[in-house]
């Protein structure tokens, strides 16, 4: 029989999100959210625009300070964490808007993801030393990561001029590089075709199984959620209107009213 302390870390979930509160003015933009994603799911955060989707993404990843509540990260409370410790904890995100730098190479957009996990001793910080063996490692796993998101080939040329999937993978490769455990992304499917999209689905899923990686997903794209989340969470003015299984959450009567404007 498995003793009470290793039954109790299972049953645990990585990411707790309590009674989360952010107010803008007289503006709620989450009220009382509450939610948690067990390790190694991915799990789909939906709802129509204004639902507090993006505001609940920029609380886990500190860019907002909540006015109430508390997130925990594999027990750890995430508020108490100054903004720049986030990646150190092992949590990565993708934007909206693509924020990589387009006159550097892809090797070296995907290398500059990985400048959290670096480290240089006193003695080179000092004397202003290049950690040469690091930047050997770093390049070296920027190209796998490429080689594995099918960009290895334009892994030298600049990011300018690319096509928009080949950019969104780009930045996909940018977030792995930091090594993380918990994944946030925001709209990856914006502005790609269908084709783009199916196999965005399938590059998710394969990252998630390679990397052993937990993901919180914010989709405005139904049938890419529907089709590869584990649990689905659904949002309107701020609040939680449905949890569970995907195909429960789609078939919810308030899930359809907030998305069509009519009950169901």
């Amino acid at each position: 029989m498995p003793d009470e302390a290793t039954t109790s870390a299972e049953s645990s979930p990585l990411l707790a999100v309590r009674d989360v509160t952010v107010r803008f003015g007289g503006v709620v933009a989450l009220d009382e959210l509450s939610f948690e994603i067990r390790e190694g799911d991915i799990c789909g955060l939906i709802g129509p625009n204004g639902a507090g989707k993006t505001t609940c993404f920029n609380v886990i990843s500190r860019l907002y300070e909540p006015s109430a509540g508390s997130v925990t990260f594999d027990g750890r409370d995430l508020l108490r964490l100054p903004r720049y410790a986030i990646a150190h904890v092992g949590i990565a995100r993708t934007f909206q808007n693509l924020a990589l730098f387009p006159s550097m190479t892809l090797l070296e957009n995907v290398m500059v993801g990985a400048h959290s996990q670096g480290s240089v001793g006193f003695a080179r910080a000092a004397f202003r030393l290049p950690p040469w063996g690091q930047e050997r490692e770093t390049r070296a796993f920027a190209y796998e990561l490429l080689s594995q998101l099918g960009l290895a080939d334009q892994a030298f040329r600049p990011a300018a001029g690319l096509p928009f999937g080949t950019l969104k993978r780009l930045e996909l490769a940018r977030a792995l590089a930091g090594r993380p455990r918990f994944l946030l992304l925001d709209e990856p499917a914006s502005g790609l075709t269908h084709g783009e999209v199916a196999e965005l689905g399938d590059t998710i899923r394969r990252v998630r199984d390679s990397f052993g990686l937990t993901v919180l997903l914010v989709e405005h794209h139904m049938a890419l959620v529907m089709g590869i989340s584990d649990h689905v969470v659904a949002m309107d003015f701020g609040r939680k209107i449905a949890e569970g299984p995907p195909a429960q959450v789609q078939q919810d009567p308030l899930v359809i009213e907030a998305y069509l404007g009519t009950p169901a």
